[in-house]
Formats: structure tokens, sequence, C-alpha cells
């Protein structure tokens, strides 16, 4: 313990030069917990929101563009697919179920979407206050969603055109809150949910001009997406080519396309981690020039200490104590850091209605960092620890 007490001392008797090292370190650590904490919760938000959706189906475009609109709310749809064509592919021998989901209109940034009770199902979904909606303009709002409009139960709105609620307001038919879902920590958090025949209650009563427009517009009703789960797993080699080939629509497959992004993200995340690698190891380099140097500075404390009964072990123990210092000290800035860090994008994407991202989660990956700067800071001062352990007592005591 005095051996731990001193070298604390000693690290600190160097102000300066102690503070720009733990700096260097925190931020490398700092970047590396940025990127395991974003990097693993995205990684699970995907697979959660994405479990037992085996294809998407929707109007012909980019597929990935599809996933990202039809699953996760993050993108613009690709377009809308004639219900007739749906309800033709719901019977299909290959499919076991189909959630059909309708978007374009938005509350206050939160997507509105239209769609039945196998939705929130599919997510397992329960409510916190009210009823899940029954006719038609009732809606259900997620967790996310209820604190972004807050609304509450009883409350009424009216939709805006536009997945960003910037289009002009449905007036006519406003909805009616009738319930509010506990959190799920799934995609419905982020949404505002209604029967699929509210959202063609609001378009069409704008668009018809008589009761022949009326039926008209009935009989060519659309819905946006499709998410469908098959019967058996032999269905993934010869559907999706069915319904690209034989239909107006197209069916993504959300493994295929989610693994694109991820390699995609991978980039970005590979780049922010080598920085916080090349930052660790400038830290590292820090040290061993400091420790070097501290071992040259105090030759005479180095000798005083042999005199005074010290082993060779111990003298070098207290380099390497100073070392492991720094390596605590900057564990707990670094993670305290990349956690405050994560909270601030989490924050940013919250606001834009994205993909859940919170600084207030531990993940299992972060019990290597403290060990990974443990490492770094040993190896550090292994040099610097064996020249003080080879230190002649009497050779120093000749040259004072």
């Amino acid at each position: 313990m005095k051996t731990v007490a001193l070298a604390f001392r000693y690290l600190w008797s160097r102000p300066l030069a102690a503070t720009l090292n733990v700096l260097l370190l925190t931020l490398g650590l700092a970047s590396i917990t940025f990127v395991v904490l974003v990097s693993d919760q995205i990684t699970r938000a995907f697979e959660r929101d994405l479990k037992g959706i085996d294809v998407v189906l929707g109007a012909k475009g980019s597929p990935m563009q599809l996933i990202l609109s039809g699953v996760f709310h993050i993108d613009a749809p690709t377009g809308n697919i004639a219900l007739r064509d749906v309800n033709e592919i719901a019977r299909h021998p290959q499919v076991a179920k189909l959630i059909p989901l309708s978007l374009g209109d938005a509350y206050r940034s939160a997507r509105i979407v239209g769609t039945t009770r196998d939705y929130l199902d599919h997510y397992g979904a329960k409510l916190a206050r009210g009823e899940v909606f029954t006719r038609s303009m009732q809606a259900v709002l997620g967790s996310q969603a209820a604190q972004i409009t807050g609304l509450k139960v009883g409350d009424k709105f009216e939709g805006n055109h536009g997945i960003s609620g910037g289009g002009h307001a449905h007036a006519s038919d406003p909805f009616t809150v009738s319930g509010l879902l506990a959190p799920c920590g799934c995609v419905l958090d982020r949404l505002i949910l209604t029967s699929t025949e509210s959202v063609w209650q609001v378009h069409e009563k704008e668009m018809a001009t008589d009761e022949e427009d009326r039926k008209a517009l009935e009989a060519e009703r659309e819905i946006t997406v499709a998410l469908v789960r098959y019967r058996t797993p032999m269905a993934a080699v010869s559907f999706p080519r069915f319904i690209n080939t034989q239909t107006e629509m197209q069916a993504a497959a959300p493994a295929i396309e989610v693994t694109r992004l991820l390699r995609m993200l991978g980039v970005g995340s590979e780049v922010l981690q080598g920085l916080g690698i090349v930052l660790l190891l400038t830290g590292a380099l820090s040290v061993f020039v400091a420790l070097w140097n501290a071992v040259r500075e105090r030759r005479a404390d180095l000798a005083m200490l042999r005199m005074l009964g010290a082993t060779p072990g111990k003298v070098s123990a207290l380099l390497l104590c100073e070392a492991l210092w720094l390596a605590v000290i900057a564990s707990v800035l670094g993670l305290a850091a990349g956690h405050l860090l994560t909270s601030l994008v989490g924050s940013v994407l919250q606001a834009q209605q994205s993909v859940p991202v919170s600084g207030g989660q531990w993940v299992t990956a972060e019990w290597w960092i403290p060990a990974l700067a443990l490492t770094v800071a040993s190896i550090a001062a292994l040099i610097p620890a064996v020249s003080a352990y080879r230190v002649d007592v009497a050779e120093l005591l000749n040259t004072r």
C-alpha cells in the first residue's frame, strides 16, 4: 500500500505531464467506448426489430430503402402497392402471416402507421394506459411518440401529410388517442399506430367529391409495405424471386440488406475505433517517455530508497504503479466520456425519430476497455521498470 500511495504522489509531482498522459489515454478509451456502445445497441436494435420478419414487400425501388422505411421507419417509403395484390399474396401457400402497413402521415415528427392488431402482437406490445384502437380514427401511441407529442388518452390530434409531419393538416378527420403503449425497446416506441381503415378514410375523404369517386377510391386502395413471415424456411429460395419477377412489387430480404447496412456502418466505426487505438498508442508512448525520464530524474531518490531497504522489485514496482494509476484514472474518465458522448448522439437520434441509442446502458464488451488500458500502460512501463530494477546503488552514490 505504501508503494501504491508513493507512486500516486510521484505521478502528480509532475502535474502537467500527468494531465497530458491521462488526456491522451482518456481520448483513446472514450473513442473505443463510444464505438462499442453504439455498435452493440444498433446491432441489437436491428435484430430486435427484424425478429420474425422474413421478407418485406413494397413498391419497386431500393431494397435497402424499403427495409429502412418499412421496418425501422427511418427513411421515406418507395411508394404504394395495390391492396388487391397484397390480399392475393396473403393467400399464397408459402405465406404464414402478412402484416400491412400504410405510411405517409406524421404528427410532430412521430410517424402515423396504419396497420392491424397483428403488428402490435408481433412485437409483444403491452398497454400502459387506455385500450388498443377498436374503431376508425382511434390511435395508440408508443412511449417515445407520446413523450415527443405530449398527447395523452382522450386527446385529439390532426395528422399532417408527409413522414416528417410538415405537410398540410388533415383537419377534417382528427384522431383520438385511445391508448398509450408501455416501452418495449422496439420500433413501436417511436410510432403512432392506427387502423389501416383510418388512413384510407383520411385520404379518401379529401380526394372524393361524390359517392362515385369514393367507390372508385375504395376499389383502388393501396398500402405501403407488407411484412411477411414464411410458412417454411424453404420459401426463402423461391418466394422473393416470384415477387420480383411475377408481380409489380419487390421483395427485400431484411437479413441481406441489414448485413449490407452494418457493413457500411462498420467502415465508419472501424475508422473511429482506429483513431481511438492511435490515440491510445500515442498515450502509451507518452507514458513510456514520462516514466523513462522519471527514472533518470529520480536516480538520487531511487538510491535513497534502496539504502532504506527497498528491494529492486519494489523500486521497479513503483514505476509500474505509476503507469497503472494513469490507466485506472484514464479508464474511469474514458468510460464516462464515452457514455456521455453516446448520450449526446442518442439525443440527436431521438429528436430525428431514428434508431434508439442510450448512454445509460452497459455492454459486456466494455469490461475489456479497462483491461486494455492496464495492459497498454504495463507494456509502456516495462522498460523503465526494468531499468529501475537494475539501478546500481554504489554507482549512483559515487556519482553524487
